[in-house]
């Protein structure tokens, strides 16, 4: 087998993190972070940021021994059985579905937000067929989106820290939301680092991987982690938790509130194009995650056929992109969050417990202990919908798996 060219450097792994961590989401999670925590939402922040560098490095450690398409579907099914695999993949598809759904729904928000609902389906249906047409995102342009991202969150951080409408004391105006509160806010926030483990893929093509990944992943971690704490102080002592709790669009509500009028519309279409690039990359992904699971028998084996002109599979595009457009036509944006948090933190559980199985002193399962443990608590902490919920397509997943096991496709 041909081997990958390993020309990635650290700082190539990094910028590769942040382009995957620094977009839409900051748009759109800190409304119900700060609903859940109050004033003690950084806090929140920070464990968010703890439990995905755990995560990542779980993932980058089991990349460098299984150096394949699929991820934690993969892992789990290597490490710890074909069950786990199957549950790894089917929360993944379930997961990010709904978070094709919570970014189409983010650009409704900030497009038109008396027509979300009709916007989120409208770009879903678009991007759809750019996909099927086999229009795909490329890196540069995930670089130039990431660059208008990051300009304009410091454009408003430096707008709103530094108007009269700034108030330190906002901070910590009204109640905290408790241990409880923090967990929850955790797991929202959680959506908003999705995309961090896209340097644990890099394993093939990063020169000295045992040693770059990891430092990669803290670097990038660590500067997405102090631009989404600037962000959160930001909108914080501008709005209060409660008006940042209460907002459809914090951001563009932050710049408006600063002073910044003119700034808003420029927060609302960053935040839009954030939004289209993060869908576009979401449904390729879970297309293809889709397309894996259905030559392997978990998904119908219908859902595997490849369009041999495009060579792009069709049928997993178009069946992906009407799920998703039921789903931003009729969910709400922060359960779509929420639900979504669930689904992707049960995922990296499979891949915690399959980073614990690895061969290594006793210190080196310390990270996916502490990985496993976060994500489970945070998992169970989310509003109680959203695990309700949860729970049934879990439950659902394990006898999709049962049903494909007895006809002998597992």
């Amino acid at each position: 087998m041909t081997e990958l060219r390993r020309s990635l450097g650290l700082g190539d792994a990094v910028a590769v993190g942040l382009s995957a961590m620094v977009g839409a989401g900051v748009f759109a999670a800190f409304a119900p972070a700060a609903a859940a925590a109050g004033s003690a939402l950084v806090v929140g922040l920070a464990v968010a940021a703890l439990i995905a560098y755990c995560n990542a490095s779980s993932s980058a450690r089991l990349a460098v021994r299984y150096p394949q398409s699929g991820g934690t579907y993969v892992y789990g099914r290597e490490r710890l059985g074909p069950f786990w695999g199957h549950l790894a993949g089917w929360s993944f598809v379930v997961g990010k579905t709904a978070s094709c759904a919570a970014m189409a729904l983010t650009v409704g928000a900030y497009a038109w937000p008396q027509y979300a609902h009709a916007v989120a389906v409208g770009t879903v249906v678009a991007l759809t067929a750019l996909n099927v047409f086999g229009v795909q995102r490329s890196a540069t342009v995930a670089r130039v989106v990431v660059a208008l991202v990051l300009a304009v969150l410091a454009v408003v951080v430096v707008a709103a820290l530094t108007s009269s409408a700034a108030d330190p004391g906002r901070l910590f105006d009204g109640a905290s939301g408790g241990f409880f509160g923090v967990l929850q806010a955790a797991g929202l926030l959680f959506f908003a680092f999705a995309g961090y483990a896209r340097i644990a893929t890099l394993g093939e093509e990063v020169a000295d991987p045992e040693r770059t990944l990891p430092r990669a992943i803290f670097l990038a971690l660590a500067g997405t982690l102090v631009v989404y704490l600037a962000v959160g102080v930001a909108l914080l002592a501008v709005l209060g938790p409660g008006g940042v709790a209460g907002s459809a669009a914090p951001l563009a509500d932050a710049a408006r509130a600063s002073g910044w009028a003119g700034l808003a519309p420029v927060v609302r279409v960053a935040a839009c194009v954030a939004a289209v690039g993060s869908l576009l990359a979401l449904i390729l992904g879970v297309s293809r995650t889709t397309l894996a699971m259905a030559r392997d028998g978990h998904l119908p084996r219908a859902l595997a056929e490849v369009d041999e002109r495009r060579k792009v599979p069709v049928r997993a595009e178009i069946a992906v992109g009407a799920v998703v457009a039921v789903a931003a036509a009729s969910a709400d944006l922060r359960y779509a969050i929420g639900f979504s948090s669930f689904a992707v933190l049960v995922y990296y559980a499979v891949a915690n417990a399959s980073a614990w199985t690895l061969d290594g002193a006793l210190r080196s399962r310390i990270v996916p202990a502490v990985g496993l443990a976060g994500c489970l608590l945070v998992a169970l902490s989310l509003p109680t919908r959203s695990v309700a919920v949860g729970m049934l397509v879990l439950a659902a997943g394990a006898l999709a798996y049962a049903v494909t096991r007895e006809r002998g496709g597992a």
